[in-house]
């Protein structure tokens, strides 16, 4: 997917923040970090891995032997860099493969450098467990284990110019996938119907842009329970007079770029009419005042204001930084659009802006995927940002 020249300037770019943090080494068990890094992609992050990144000298890539036998098709790593662990290591009550992990680096004489500064740990990554932390605590004493505080997610943040080529691909996976749920929705129709045209189109894609698996399922908020985001699909017919939140993402090479919006089927209601209003005018709001160089907050206090000029307001998020993305979430867990973030705009950072107002009883979304630049944004996708009447 990258040259050797792109992999090799993002290890740089680790290994600078860790010299910042005094880490002697780092302990990677995101799978999207691990693909960052590496290259590796494949669906075995449900079983521990972990690659090891020292301050310097070779990358070690630690998988369960079935997955490491064949990691080489995708990682970008030498074969001696990728080592499996064995089966009897999986899924037991007394062991864990961490333990295993741990005497494999002692015997390859990686444990006494890299306890010359702290260990990082990617401590809120979603498949790094309490029993494994326990058992890299246990077996390596000599070790400081530290949060090492998303590190290689802050690298992510400011994507590449190939890396942007592909979200621009997958932006072509989202429209198509958005168009299949629109054209669904009609009354008579159950929200699991829809939701299969939505995965069909996300697989199938357009022409060179194949659909990736997304990291989320499609969301399918409908009528009053459209008040909760989140909410996937079941059998439940939809009716004249629902409003349907639709928030997906097209996925290609494991780049997203989520969009959602809302279809009404019927005349809407007052209640829904202003909410689209007053979406419309803080969402231009907000991309008027955006681009490299500009503070976080002041998107967040942008769109407040704009808000508050309707009487409303959102106490959630206004949105987060995306790319990558591996199950359970497409975000990045870094920038969040809010008036606390204290972070600062920069070109080719990119965003889901999530205009989502969630009411009582009613609700209204529509959210665009964007890419900073140096003058303002560049929207993914163009799909007309207005309620969606059938």
């Amino acid at each position: 997917m990258f040259p050797d020249a792109e992999y090799a300037a993002r290890l740089r770019a680790v290994r600078g923040r860790m010299a910042e943090q005094g880490l002697g080494a780092l302990l990677v068990t995101d799978p999207a970090n691990l693909f960052y890094l590496t290259g590796y992609d494949a669906w075995s992050f449900y079983t521990p891995q972990l690659l090891f990144v020292p301050a310097e000298g070779e990358l070690l890539l630690f998988l369960r032997e079935m997955d490491a036998n064949g990691a080489f098709r995708t990682a970008r790593l030498d074969p001696g860099q990728i080592v499996g662990y064995p089966e009897r290591y999986v899924h037991r009550p007394h062991l864990h493969p961490f333990d295993w992990v741990a005497f494999a680096l002692r015997r390859r004489g990686r444990v006494a450098p890299a306890a010359r500064g702290c260990v990082g740990l990617e401590m809120d990554s979603h498949f790094f467990s309490p029993k494994g932390y326990r058992s890299l605590v246990n077996a390596l004493p000599e070790w400081t284990l530290v949060d090492a505080f998303d590190l290689v997610n802050w690298v992510r943040a400011v994507k590449s110019p190939a890396e942007i080529q592909y979200l621009r691909t997958a932006a072509r996976v989202t429209t198509a996938a958005m168009q299949a749920a629109i054209d669904t929705i009609e009354p008579g129709v159950p929200q699991h119907l829809v939701a299969a045209q939505v995965a069909r189109a996300q697989v199938e894609g357009v022409d060179d842009a194949w659909g990736d698996f997304p990291a989320m399922v499609p969301m399918l908020p409908t009528g009053a329970s459209a008040d909760t985001p989140h909410l996937t699909w079941s059998d439940r017919v939809l009716r004249e007079g629902d409003a349907v939140v639709v928030e997906l993402a097209g996925v290609h090479r494991r780049y997203h770029v989520p969009l959602a919006r809302t279809v009404m089927l019927g005349p809407p209601t007052a209640e829904l009419g202003l909410l689209e209003e007053a979406v419309a005018s803080g969402l231009e709001a907000v991309l008027d005042v955006t681009a490299a160089g500009v503070p976080v907050r002041e998107l967040a206090s942008t769109w407040n204001w704009a808000l508050a000029e309707f009487g409303l307001e959102k106490p959630s998020r206004l949105g987060y930084s995306v790319g990558i993305g591996y199950p359970p979430d497409w975000g990045e867990r870094t920038i969040s659009i809010r008036s606390e973030d204290e972070s600062v705009l920069a070109e080719n950072m990119t965003f889901h802006l999530i205009c989502g107002m969630w009411m009582t009883g009613y609700g209204y979304e529509v959210s665009e995927s964007i890419r900073i630049t140096a003058t303002g944004t560049e929207a993914l996708t163009s799909f007309p940002r207005a309620l969606i009447r059938k």
